[in-house]
C-alpha cells in the first residue's frame, strides 16, 4: 500500500504488457456520451467494455432510498461482468475511462472490494493512451472469458449509522456542492455534519494524472487524512468518492466507502445537514 506502481499504471507500461493484462474500458460521464458507442469507435487493443450503470451499480430506487442513485452491483452481476471481460482470479487487470479515473477508480474498488489484488488504473486514462501512440481497434472484439470469483469485504465501507462516528469524513464532490451553493442532481443541498471537502480534481496534476504521493499525503494532511486516521470519503452517488479513495491508497492511507453517498444521505429528511 502506498506504491504508486500498485495502484496506477502508465500508458508505456501497459503498452508493454498488452496480451498479458485483462483491460477494462469502463468509459463514462454524467450526462455524456454512451460509453459503449464511444468504446465501438476505438478502444485500447482487446480492452473489453464495462457499463457502469448496469455492471458497476445496481438499479436505484424510485424514489432514491438509503442506498443512494449507484448502489454498489448486486455481487452475481458483478461477477458475471469481470468473468465476461476475461477477468481472472489472480491475473493482471488494468481500467481505464476518459473522465479523468473517475469511473476507472469505481471499477477499480469493487475489484479490490471482492479480493482482487492486482488491479490498477490507467493514469491519465484515453487521452494519456493516445497521447502515447498505444495500439487502438474499433468495433466489438471476442474476449475469452475469465475464472473471476469473489465476494464483497476487502475493501472497508461504512453505513449513514456510522458515518458520523469516522474521524474524518471527507467529501469528494465539487466545492460548490460540498458547501450547498448549487445542487443540479440531489434534492438538498449541503454536505454530512463536519465533513471535509477534496474534490477529485485535487487529486490530479496539470498533465490529468495523479499527483504523486508526498503530494497526496500533504493535500490529505490538510484535513486531518492522516496515516493511522479513521478516514472515509462520500460524493453524490458512490461513484467518485472512491477516486478520493484511490488518491488515499496512492498516499498510503486505507479509508472507507460510503457507498450510498449524499444521495443516500438526504433520502432519509431527518438526517442533519450543513451547508458552508
Amino acid at each position: 500500500m502506498g506504491d504508486v506502481s500498485s495502484q496506477l499504471i502508465r500508458a508505456a507500461e501497459l503498452a508493454s504488457s498488452l496480451g498479458r493484462v485483462t483491460v477494462l474500458d469502463v468509459r463514462y460521464r454524467m450526462g455524456g456520451p454512451p460509453g459503449r458507442e464511444e468504446y465501438a469507435a476505438g478502444h485500447i487493443t482487446g480492452a473489453a467494455y464495462v457499463d457502469l450503470d448496469t455492471e458497476l451499480a445496481d438499479a436505484p430506487g424510485n424514489p432514491i432510498d438509503d442506498r443512494g442513485r449507484h448502489p454498489l452491483p448486486d455481487p452475481a452481476v458483478f461477477v458475471a461482468a469481470m468473468r465476461r471481460a476475461g477477468v481472472s482470479k489472480d491475473g493482471p487487470v488494468a481500467v481505464y475511462d476518459d473522465w479523468q479515473g473517475r469511473a476507472a477508480a469505481r471499477a477499480w474498488w469493487l475489484l479490490r472490494h471482492y479480493g482482487h489484488r492486482n488491479v490498477r488504473v490507467l493514469d491519465g486514462g484515453w487521452s494519456a493512451w493516445l497521447g502515447a501512440g498505444g495500439e487502438v481497434e474499433a468495433g466489438e472484439p471476442t474476449t475469452r472469458g475469465g475464472d473471476f470469483a469473489g465476494t464483497p469485504g476487502s475493501m472497508p465501507v461504512v453505513d449513514a449509522g456510522g458515518l458520523l462516528a469516522v474521524d474524518v469524513v471527507v467529501d469528494a464532490r465539487a466545492p460548490e456542492r460540498y458547501r450547498g451553493e448549487v445542487e443540479p442532481i440531489d434534492p438538498v443541498a449541503g454536505h454530512a455534519p463536519g465533513a471535509v471537502n477534496v474534490d477529485t480534481g485535487r487529486n490530479l496534476g496539470q498533465d490529468g494524472r495523479f499527483r504523486d504521493a508526498a503530494e497526496l499525503r500533504v493535500l490529505y494532511g490538510g484535513v486531518g487524512a492522516t496515516q493511522g486516521a479513521d478516514v472515509a470519503a462520500y460524493c453524490g452517488s458512490g461513484v467518485t468518492a472512491t477516486h478520493d479513495l484511490l488518491a488515499l491508497e496512492v498516499a498510503g492511507i486505507r479509508a472507507a466507502l460510503f457507498p450510498a453517498g449524499w444521495s443516500g444521505w438526504v433520502a432519509d429528511p431527518a438526517r442533519e445537514v450543513e451547508r458552508g
